[in-house]
């Protein structure tokens, strides 16, 4: 029966690491993004019983996959097993292993058996040992980057983080970052109230302020999605509406609280400075010209009440956001894997882009520096022309990418979102976070897209520690 090791050393105590492994969102952030996993239903966390149902989509199909935790010893041990599933045989174990200085050892023994028995082995063994190699090594990578977060975001202690839009696509992110860190995080919901759960009504203008009680900070990221169909006057209304109302609704609710939280941190968007070229955008620079540089000033604006209270306020002004389980480059994916993607009208228009952890990582910064006021530009330190990220993501794809998509075409099927979005540009500075000490964990896009996608290049001499996942493993 094959098996799969894999082995990283952290520079944390074996209790932290253990402790991490616990709580909600660790598994979700273990999850390879690549990979469409789901948690369809889950009871009694890691510990002897406890029992995770996944979905895997496999193209148009979906796989069930059940597994059973069966060993569990604090800080040493625990173990999942397969009930039923894409396997003939899983068995993982999780060992954990205390080290001089502080530091602590995770290693993960994988004891798998292909459908079809030695037939599967012969001709799908090498392709589930080289999938195995990649989820390891980005769970070891990641595991490695959210214990020296929330250990320098730690101080001075848990937080409670009420999040609008909380089950979007980084809504979903940041929950699993924070939960699995140990803060708490209340959803901001138009659904029922609940113990973890605020209802309101952005459309409306209704919230009730008392549901916020005890909250230390809001992270707010709610509003109409922008793309996936022509900008009609009723979209645009929409689109303007959904962020000037549903932000002022919050903000007044905010000020009107006896306890406010002391920050808000409040989506936004490098659109913000509209068409510019390639003039360098730090956050000092004004508005531009556009429809979405005027949502944008208008979502902005309409934090004031909540900033005349003197909460703390944050303007995210956030570029691409890479990852493929969502967001432009999800988008992309498709037909650059298929060989026929390439670049948008000119090429030369600027795609201002942040690795998706490094987008949560600043939130966090954001959370808990007090010095990050204002307008705060979300993005890396090293944008590129959209010709630059199409050679880039070919490269990393192992694609050709040689079939560009005119401008008439785009501007003809698309509208006015085809030219604000795809054939304009920003050329922009993350100034404010690197003047306040945000440490950018994939400042280059060729790093951040191969981590993404799991495409990340290591040498047999690296040894198992460095080894790169199609199975997502349970946890």
């Amino acid at each position: 029966m094959p098996v799969h090791r894999h082995r990283v050393e952290l520079d944390h105590p074996v209790e932290e690491v253990f402790a991490w492994h616990t709580r909600p969102g660790a598994f979700e952030r273990l999850s390879p993004p690549w990979e469409d996993v789901r948690v369809r239903e889950r009871e009694g966390g890691i510990r002897a019983g406890g029992r995770v149902v996944l979905g895997l989509r496999k193209g148009p199909a979906e796989l069930t996959w059940e597994v059973e935790h069966t060993a569990y010893e604090e800080n040493r041990l625990f173990v999942d097993e397969q009930r039923s599933g894409p396997f003939q045989k899983w068995r993982h174990e999780h060992r954990f292993e205390s080290l001089p200085g502080g530091r602590s050892a995770l290693e993960d023994v994988v004891e798998w058996e292909p459908p079809l028995g030695s037939l599967g082995e012969t001709f799908g063994g090498g392709y589930i040992q080289r999938n195995l190699e990649r989820l390891f090594v980005f769970r070891g990578v990641r595991l490695a980057d959210d214990l020296a977060r929330h250990r320098r975001y730690g101080e001075p202690g848990p937080l409670t983080v009420a999040i609008t839009g909380a089950t979007g696509f980084i809504g979903t992110h940041l929950t699993h970052l924070l939960t699995s860190g140990g803060h708490r995080v209340i959803r901001v919901t138009r659904g029922e109230a609940g113990p973890d759960a605020v209802r309101w009504d952005p459309a409306g203008g209704e919230m009730d302020p008392a549901g916020l009680e005890g909250v230390d900070a809001v992270v707010h990221l709610a509003g109409e999605p922008i793309v996936g169909v022509r900008w009609t006057a009723a979209k645009k209304r929409a689109i303007l509406r959904s962020r000037e109302v549903g932000t002022l609704t919050l903000a007044r609710a905010l000020a009107a609280m006896d306890r406010p939280p002391s920050v808000l941190v409040s989506a936004s968007g490098v659109d913000y400075y509209g068409e510019r070229g390639d003039e360098l955008l730090g956050e000092s620079a004004g508005a531009g010209s556009g429809f979405l540089a005027d949502v944008c000033e208008k979502w902005e604006s309409a934090t004031l009440p909540a900033r005349s209270r003197g909460i703390r306020t944050v303007h995210l002004r956030t570029g691409i956001v890479l990852s493929p389980a969502g967001g432009v480059l999800g988008t992309l994916l498709l037909p650059f894997q298929l060989g026929v993607g390439g670049r948008l009208g000119s090429g030369r228009q600027y795609m201002s882009w942040i690795d998706l952890d490094d987008h949560l990582g600043l939130i966090l910064h954001a959370l808990r520096v007090p010095e990050v006021r204002g307008p705060l530009n979300a993005t890396a330190p090293n944008p590129v022309p959209n010709a630059a990220f199409t050679d880039v993501l070919g490269r990393v794809l192992g694609r050709p990418t040689v079939l560009p998509v005119p401008a008439l075409a785009i501007r003809t099927l698309l509208g006015e979102m085809g030219e604000e979005l795809l054939l304009q540009g920003q050329r922009v500075s993350p100034e404010l976070a690197l003047r306040s000490g945000f440490t950018f964990l994939r400042p280059h896009l060729e790093d951040a897209l191969r981590f993404q996608l799991g495409r990340e290049e290591v040498s047999p001499a690296a040894g198992p520690d460095r080894l790169p996942p199609s199975s997502p493993g349970a946890m």
